[in-house]
């Protein structure tokens, strides 16, 4: 029954009530429907037009990702038990054969040597784990760099920061269950950043591992986080993703025929849907042949977790890098002086561990500007209109400059997390490689900020040329005094249409409040728009491409007049 609003007659009820389908399926379907009104569903869903874009399949590959990280976990809690009770080995591991060890990592060898299939399962899980974080971060990446996190999804931004955040929280604590000497490691490096927050550390972390470290009852906690909360967390703000990009309608690159009032794409069902099946199983079939063909985290070769010996060579899951690597780059002293303080208290003094708490800094900045991003640019551009088409990164040369210096910024912490593997893989020193990470941390991302910029302009200045006088078709023709020049090929709509179609604001003086007075904020506020917006290109103009037009070397009945009603339909 269809879900208008429009007035049946009583015979028009009946004939539906009365309705039989003749087929099997036919009949299910229609089961289904007149009791929970698929045919509204579907209506609704199923027409709704998605765009073809080869960036928004990282979305989709997070997505897929997480399935299969749900089905390969369902499996191998069947035999894994977190337990940190002490055990002694007895499978058909002989190097380990009678060693004492925890029952997390019993099982864990279990699973990887007697369970059938369970190694693979395990490396299954793992390296889709890798892909999901992968895929989220540079998803995030193209909606930064594009604008899509611009009104009206400045919420949806949100859920997907948030969404990044749980999977590094459901990463590593995933990493941590089996208990040995790698994810041991790790687990020691929170227990010292928590013991390093002044007053409140020490009972964070003795409520974490239920005593001093390594405790009894960190892994059991882990795994209730591993397989309860955070998927839960991480379900639930998918369903949200899910249900405010159908809301908003998908964002699309700039094209003919493309506006900020319609989708331009292929409709959910049965395109799209046919076409997100197959890409899942694609996914599916490339996790599976790296899982069968690459190993990772060989636990058996690290041993039971011992927390009185140190280990060199213990390396963090990539994403977890720059959270280590921010550590190995902080100095303990400046000089002669300590970075260690202790501060006087009633009870005896508390330590205040500086050389830990100020690499938090850099990596809390990063996450909670990521945050508040789609606001602070709003704050700076005034601009408060829905766009629903996205920006080519070159044509928002600030925001692209900006978000690369933020992401050196963060690989030089990324590449800090290995400096040791990287010193003895490279016959290189560590401590020249730690002391140049220190110089490129702070003048790293001012370089790339420049470069970066520097070439987002150059490349809308190539792309006004081209707007302008074509491409260079390689062909050099003479002249009848006996000149040489170059012929070129000029743009179709489609093409010119890409380069042509960006909006180009000017600066913006401070504007006075509703007293008349211009605070020392607005005043800030008008510097960032000017150095957001002082230097650009801008797009070429109707009067421009037909003056271009008038001085071309070709013949005027092959001139493509088309083009100017697509910079006409961008002026508009």
């Amino acid at each position: 029954m269809s879900a208008t609003k429009e007035k049946y007659t009583e015979e028009q009820y009946l004939e539906v009530d009365q309705y039989q389908p003749k087929t099997g399926g036919g009949r299910i379907a229609n089961y289904v429907d007149t009791r929970v009104g698929g045919t509204s569903i579907v209506r609704e869903f199923g027409r709704k037009v998605f765009p073809d874009h080869w960036t928004f399949m990282f979305g989709e590959v997070a997505l897929y990702s997480f399935v299969i990280l749900i089905l390969s976990g369902t499996f191998l809690t069947f035999w894994f038990d977190p337990s940190m009770a002490t055990t002694r080995y007895s499978g058909s591991y002989a190097p380990l054969q009678g060693l004492e060890m925890s029952t997390a990592y019993a099982t864990a060898l279990e699973l990887s040597f007697d369970v059938r299939g369970g190694l693979f399962m395990r490396q299954l899980h793992h390296w889709a784990a890798l892909l999901f974080v992968a895929a989220m971060s540079i998803h995030m990446l193209r909606v930064f760099f594009t604008g899509a996190f611009r009104k009206p999804r400045e919420l949806n931004w949100v859920v997907g920061a948030s969404l990044l955040i749980l999977g590094l929280g459901a990463g590593f604590t995933g990493y941590s269950l089996p208990d040995e000497v790698l994810s041991g490691n790790g687990l020691r490096i929170i227990d010292g950043m928590l013991k390093a927050l002044p007053v409140v550390g020490t009972y964070i972390s003795f409520f974490l591992f239920g005593g001093e470290f390594p405790g009894s009852e960190v892994i059991p906690r882990l795994y209730v986080m591993h397989i309860m909360v955070l998927p839960a967390m991480i379900l639930l703000l998918i369903a949200i993703h899910l249900f405010l990009v159908v809301t908003h309608k998908h964002t699309q690159y700039p094209g003919p025929g493309r506006t900020e009032r319609n989708v331009v794409g292929y409709p959910v069902g049965p395109v799209y849907a046919a076409k997100a099946g197959g890409f899942f199983f694609i996914v599916f079939g490339i996790l599976a042949l790296i899982s069968g063909t690459f190993q990772i985290n060989a636990l058996w070769n690290y041993g039971p977790y011992d927390p009185s010996p140190v280990q060199a060579g213990a390396q963090p899951d990539w994403y977890i890098g720059p959270f280590e690597g921010v550590l190995r780059l902080m100095p303990g002293y400046l000089g002669d002086f300590s970075l260690e303080w202790v501060i006087p208290t009633p009870w005896g003094g508390n330590s205040l561990a500086m050389p830990v708490l100020i690499p938090m800094i850099p990596v809390a900045l990063i996450f909670l500007g990521m945050f508040v991003w789609p606001w602070i640019e709003s704050w700076i551009t005034k601009d408060t209109k829905e766009r629903h088409l996205l920006d080519r990164p070159r044509n928002a040369p600030t925001r692209t400059a900006f978000g690369v210096a933020i992401v050196t910024n963060y690989m030089i912490m990324w590449g800090m997390g290995s400096n040791d593997l990287i010193a003895t893989h490279f016959q290189l020193s560590l401590n020249d490689i730690t002391y140049w990470s220190r110089v490129l941390f702070f003048l790293g991302p001012v370089i790339a900020y420049i470069l970066t910029k520097r070439i987002c302009l150059s490349l809308q200045r190539k792309d006004r040329e081209t707007a302008l006088h074509g491409d260079e078709a390689g062909v050099i023709q003479v002249s009848a005094d006996g000149g040489f020049s170059e012929k070129h090929r000029r743009l179709d709509d489609y093409e010119l249409w890409t380069l042509v179609s960006y909006d180009s604001p000017e600066p913006t003086p401070a504007q006075p409040n509703a007293k008349g007075k211009i605070t020392l904020l607005e005043k800030f506020r008008a510097r960032l728009n000017r150095a957001f917006y002082e230097d650009r290109v801008a797009p070429v103009s109707r009067e421009e491409y037909l003056e271009a037009l008038e001085h071309d070397h070709h013949e005027p009945e092959e001139l493509p007049a088309s083009g100017v009603g697509a910079i006409e339909s961008r002026d508009h």
